[in-house]
C-alpha cells in the first residue's frame, strides 16, 4: 500500500471517530428542553388538604391523579418527574393519598402536610379569616351589612340627552 493511501485511510478514520464523538464533546452547545411529567404540585396545594375531605374536594385541590390503584379506587398516586435539559438533573416527587368510604384518611409522600391536617375541614377555618357569627347572633343584629357608599354621588361623565347629540351632529 502506498503512503498516500495509508494517510487517506488514517485521516478518514480520524474524521469518522471525531464526528461520532463530536456530539458528546460539544454537548453544552446543543439545546435540550426540560421534560416535566406527571402532576406538578405546589406546597400550598398540599397544605390545603384536610382529613375527612371527599374525593371531589381532593381532586379540586390537586387535580386528577396520575394513577389509581388497580384493585381499589381508595388509593390515588400523584407523581411528578422532572428532567432538566441543561444538566440532566432529575427531580422526583410522590404523593400517595388513601381514602376510606370516600373520605381522606391518610397522606404519605415527599410533601409536608399542614399542621392542622388532622382537623376536619368543617371544624377548621382559613388563616386570617374572621370568625363567622353564630346563627343566634346573626338573627339579633338588626341592621344588614351594606357596602360603603361613595360620598360623591354625581356621575363621573355628564350625559346629555339624544336631542342634544343630534344638534351637535348637524352643526
Amino acid at each position: 500500500m502506498t503512503i498516500k493511501k495509508k494517510s487517506l485511510t488514517l485521516l478518514g478514520a480520524a474524521v469518522l471517530s471525531l464526528s461520532v464523538t463530536g456530539c458528546s464533546v460539544f454537548d453544552w452547545l446543543i439545546y435540550k428542553p426540560d421534560i416535566p411529567q406527571g402532576n406538578y404540585m405546589e406546597t400550598q396545594q398540599v397544605e390545603k388538604l384536610r382529613i375527612e375531605m371527599t374525593k371531589e374536594q381532593v381532586e379540586y385541590i390537586l387535580g386528577r391523579p396520575v394513577l389509581h390503584d388497580s384493585f381499589s379506587d381508595d388509593t390515588w398516586y400523584y407523581v411528578y418527574h422532572f428532567k432538566s435539559g441543561r444538566d440532566a438533573s432529575i427531580i422526583h416527587k410522590e404523593l400517595i393519598i388513601h381514602f376510606e368510604n370516600d373520605m381522606l384518611t391518610k397522606v404519605v409522600g415527599d410533601y409536608d402536610l399542614a399542621e392542622d391536617f388532622d382537623t376536619p375541614l368543617d371544624q377548621s377555618r382559613l388563616p386570617d379569616a374572621p370568625m363567622l357569627e353564630t346563627e343566634a347572633e346573626a338573627e339579633n343584629s338588626e341592621e344588614p351589612l351594606l357596602p360603603e357608599q361613595r360620598p360623591d354621588t354625581k356621575p363621573l361623565v355628564e350625559e346629555n340627552g339624544p336631542e342634544f347629540q343630534a344638534e351637535k351632529k348637524f352643526e
